[in-house]
């Protein structure tokens, strides 16, 4: 039995149990995917995986069962290198962190700024994706990090801490009527088209919870993921957008459209910074998310993850 037996075991159900699928992410051929899982299941004298002739097509019973266990294991083998590296380089390394657009370009900059002067042998890496993605990338260890609004904070295997509340805007041309129409109604709203995030992202479960509790149905013509092209398309004429409250700020500055308030209109959002559940960080990435979640101090995290604040190690030799 060898690490890379239990890697294709997750990958295998990452993939839908399509060993083409496997041998593409692990860089290996389809023949010796089915030749190590095989392996393993004569060594444990179980089958991990149903089949349908040389086709998977799902988990046993045992799979099941193993399947967390094996999970376990792989988390540990990481740790491993982690708590050796923290021992050997305690200021150096590389920090993946997963972010959406809007948080990646609204909320990071300011907190990576203070971090990179304070850990300058620290190379950071900006993964940005869906909070969904977010959310997978952290929990399979493919980022260190995550930032989102979305999703983080529902995933089992993540610890999720509070970073920021924030507000939604509706943003119109100058000379949109809605501009000059006092405050702001949810039916005034559902009159127009609208441009705002997809399904899932960016608070939007927050926007359609409004409408749906006044009972209204919102002309949704274009949903996007990112609030520089809602903020393009609003511009083009293509409806009323709402967008995140930073973002229409920058955007109302430029002068290209009007920000009108609708903070009495949605409820607030919740950025948070969320890491994986049991995964022994270094000691920059732990300091990254106390200066993310500020209401939080360093001890109260390392609580919260159940770990004790374990010993600094050397610095990089120079």
């Amino acid at each position: 039995m060898n690490v890379s037996q239990l890697r294709l075991v997750l990958e295998a159900i990452r993939q839908n149990f399509n060993l083409s699928g496997v041998a593409s992410s692990l860089f290996i051929s389809q023949p010796g995917v089915s030749r190590q899982i095989k392996e393993l299941e004569d060594e444990l004298g179980v089958e991990l995986f149903e089949r349908r002739g040389k086709r998977l097509t799902g988990l046993t019973p045992p799979g099941e069962m193993l399947v967390p266990v094996i999970d376990r294991i792989l988390l540990d083998v990481r740790n491993l290198k982690q708590v050796a590296d923290r021992f050997a380089i305690q200021d150096c390394g590389q920090l993946r962190i997963a972010s959406t657009h809007t948080q990646a370009r609204y909320l990071l900059p300011a907190a990576l700024h203070d971090f990179r002067a304070r850990f300058p042998k620290v190379k950071l890496v900006l993964q940005q994706g869906t909070p969904a993605q977010i959310a997978e990338w952290v929990a399979n260890g493919e980022a260190d990090l995550g930032v989102s609004t979305e999703a983080i904070d529902r995933h089992r295997d993540l610890q999720a801490f509070p970073v920021r509340e924030w507000h939604h805007a509706v943003i119109v041309p100058p000379a949109h009527p809605l501009a000059a129409a006092g405050e702001l109604t949810l039916a005034a709203l559902a009159e127009h088209p609208l441009v705002t995030y997809g399904e899932g992202f960016a608070g939007r479960s927050v926007i359609d919870a409004a409408f749906s509790a006044a009972g209204l149905a919102p002309d949704v013509v274009l949903a996007a993921l990112d609030a520089d092209v809602i903020v393009t398309y609003v511009e083009a004429g293509f409806g009323v957008g709402i967008v995140a409250e930073m973002a229409a700020r920058g955007a109302a500055a430029r002068g290209g459209v009007a920000q009108l308030d609708a903070r009495h209109l949605f409820g607030p959002n919740v950025a948070r910074v969320a890491v994986r559940r049991g995964a022994y960080l270094r000691e920059y990435a732990l300091e990254l998310v106390a200066m993310l979640a500020a209401e939080r101090s360093l001890d109260d995290i390392l609580s919260a993850l159940q770990r004790d604040l374990a010993p600094r190690g050397a610095d990089c030799a120079h």
